[in-house]
C-alpha cells in the first residue's frame, strides 16, 4: 500500500495499543513498518494471544472482563506512562469513542490517537452531531431531540409520523436501534430499548428519526490533519446487515455514480472542517431509492471495514492516523486521491448462523485462512487459539479485491470455499449462500434485505 512520505524528527518512538484481537495486530503491523515500538496493553484472558507475541512490549491491565482491563482508563494510563509511550492507539470499540479518556490523555500528556476530545463530544452524540452536520449543510431525516420519557416518546412519534426509528444517542453496535410502525408497539420497544441502551453505554438517551423503506447503507471515509486539511476516500456500503449491524462491506458501492460519490464527499469533508474534525472518521449516510441522500451519524475513530477503502485506494489507513496525530500535514490532495478495482470484506464471527447467530467459544483446531491474488485476512486466530467469552465474536475479516464486483464477488465466492476454521462454529456457510443471493449478486441490497430474505438464506 502507498503512504504519504514524510521526513519529521516528531513521530512518535512508542505507542501503546489499548485493544486486543485483529485490530491491535493490524496496529502492531503498521508500527512496525513505520519503525515504532508497539506495546500491547492486555487482558489475562488475551496473555498467549497473537498480538501479545508479536508487539514490542507487553503489559496486563486487569482480568477477562472488558470493565476492568480494556474499558479500565486508569490502568491503561498507568500502562502508558510505565512503558512510556507517547501515544496510544484505541482501534475500535472499548474506548475508541470515550470523550473521558481522550481527555484524560491529553491531561497525562499522551497523545489520543484520533479527534480533539472536544469534537468527538459533539460528534459522538447523535442528536448533537445530527444538529452540527445539518447546520454544515448536510440533508438529515426528520428527527428529534433526546426523549428519556415514554410520555415524551409519544408526543414526539406523533409529531413526527410513523413508522420511524428509534435509536440510542450513545453506543453503536446496533444496540438500541428498533423500528416502529404503531402507536400501540411504542411503549414497549421505547421501554425495551432505554433498558438495553442504559445497561450498554450508562445513558438512556432516546431520538427518533423518519423512518426510510428500503434504505440503503453508505459511508464516507475521511481523513483530516492537524492543519485542517481534509480529504475523501470515497464510500462503502453497507447495507448487508443482520439486526442493525454490518456483516458485509464493499467499495465503491454499486449504487453510486462517480458524479454523486463526488458530491456527497465533498460534502461531507467541507461539514468536518466546519467543525474542526481532525484525524480519520466516517460519516454514515442512508440512501432512499430515489438515490437522495441523508446524514445518519459519525464514527469518530477507524472502522472495521476499513480493508476495503484500503483495497481501493492502496492507502493504509492506520499509518495516515499516526501521521495526523503526531502533527504530520499530509501531502496528498483529493485529486490525488485513485480509486481502481472492486473490494469486498466480510466479517467471519464466532456464530452459529443456522441457531439464531449463536455466540460460540472453544479452542480453534485447524486454521487454513484462504490465500492468492487479491485475498487479504486479518485475523488474530492460530491452531491451539481459545476463544473466549469475554469479547465481540469477530474472528477474521477475509478481504478481496478484483478489477470489477463481478470478479471480487467470484473470489471471495472462491476464497470462503477455501477458509478452513475448526472448532467453533463461524458465519462462513452463511456469507456463502449470501454471496449467491440474486439481490446481493445484481447489488440490491437494503438494510432489512439479511431480515426480509432469511428463508432463502437458510437462517
Amino acid at each position: 500500500m502507498k503512504s504519504c512520505v514524510f521526513t519529521c524528527d516528531d513521530m512518535f518512538r512508542k505507542i501503546l495499543i489499548a485493544n486486543r484481537g485483529e485490530i491491535a495486530l493490524r496496529v502492531i503491523r503498521a508500527c512496525r513498518e513505520m519503525g515504532i515500538q508497539s506495546i500491547i496493553a492486555h487482558s489475562e484472558a488475551d496473555r498467549d494471544s497473537l498480538p501479545v507475541r508479536m508487539a514490542d512490549e507487553r503489559i496486563c491491565i486487569g482480568p477477562g472482563q472488558s470493565g476492568k482491563s480494556y474499558l479500565n482508563i486508569p490502568n491503561i494510563i498507568s500502562a502508558a506512562l510505565i512503558t512510556n509511550a507517547e501515544a496510544i492507539h484505541p482501534g475500535y470499540g472499548f474506548l475508541s469513542e470515550n470523550t473521558s479518556f481522550a481527555e484524560i490523555c491529553a491531561d497525562a500528556n499522551i497523545n489520543f490517537i484520533g479527534p480533539p476530545a472536544s469534537v468527538m463530544s459533539v460528534m459522538g452524540d447523535k442528536v448533537s452531531a445530527r444538529e452540527a452536520m445539518a447546520k454544515a449543510g448536510l440533508p438529515t431525516l426528520t428527527g428529534s431531540p433526546v426523549v428519556r420519557t415514554v410520555a415524551d416518546a409519544l408526543d414526539v412519534a406523533k409529531e413526527i409520523g410513523y413508522p420511524l426509528m428509534l435509536k440510542a444517542v450513545a453506543g453503536g453496535g446496533g444496540r438500541g436501534i428498533r423500528l416502529i410502525r404503531r402507536p400501540d408497539e411504542l411503549e414497549r420497544i421505547f421501554t425495551l430499548a432505554q433498558n438495553e441502551v442504559r445497561e450498554a453505554f450508562r445513558d438512556d438517551g432516546i431520538y427518533f428519526e423518519r423512518y426510510l423503506e428500503r434504505a440503503r447503507h453508505v459511508e464516507i471515509q475521511v481523513l483530516v490533519d492537524s492543519k485542517g486539511h481534509g480529504i475523501h476516500l470515497g464510500e462503502r456500503n453497507c447495507s448487508c446487515q443482520r439486526r442493525n449491524q454490518k456483516v458485509l462491506e464493499e467499495s465503491p458501492s454499486p449504487l453510486l455514480t462517480a458524479k454523486l460519490r463526488s458530491e456527497i464527499g465533498t460534502k461531507a469533508i467541507k461539514a468536518v472542517q466546519k467543525v474542526g474534525y481532525r484525524n480519520a472518521g466516517t460519516l454514515e449516510f442512508l440512501l432512499d431509492e430515489h438515490n437522495r441522500y441523508y446524514f445518519m451519524e459519525m464514527n469518530t475513530r477507524l472502522q472495521v471495514e476499513h480493508p476495503v477503502t484500503e483495497m481501493v485506494t492502496s492507502l493504509d489507513l492506520v499509518k495516515e492516523q499516526i501521521r495526523i496525530a503526531a502533527g504530520l500535514p499530509m501531502q496528498l490532495q483529493q485529486q490525488d486521491v485513485k480509486f481502481h478495482g472492486h473490494a469486498i470484506e466480510c466479517r467471519i464471527t464466532a456464530e452459529d448462523a443456522d441457531n439464531d447467530f449463536r455466540p460460540q467459544t472453544g479452542v480453534i483446531g485447524q486454521y487454513l485462512p484462504p490465500g492468492g491474488p487479491g485475498v487479504r485476512v486479518d485475523s488474530h486466530l492460530f491452531t491451539g487459539y481459545e476463544v473466549p467469552p469475554h469479547y465481540d465474536s469477530l474472528l477474521a475479516k477475509l478481504i478481496v479485491w478484483a478489477e470489477t464486483r463481478d470478479e471480487a464477488i467470484a473470489r471471495m465466492q472462491r476464497a470462503l470455499d477455501e477458509f478452513i476454521i475448526e472448532g467453533v462454529a463461524t458465519t462462513i456457510p452463511f456469507h456463502q449462500r449470501l454471496l449467491r443471493h440474486p439481490g446481493f449478486v445484481s447489488g440490491d441490497t437494503y438494510t432489512r434485505f439479511i431480515q426480509e430474505e432469511a428463508a432463502a438464506l437458510g437462517i
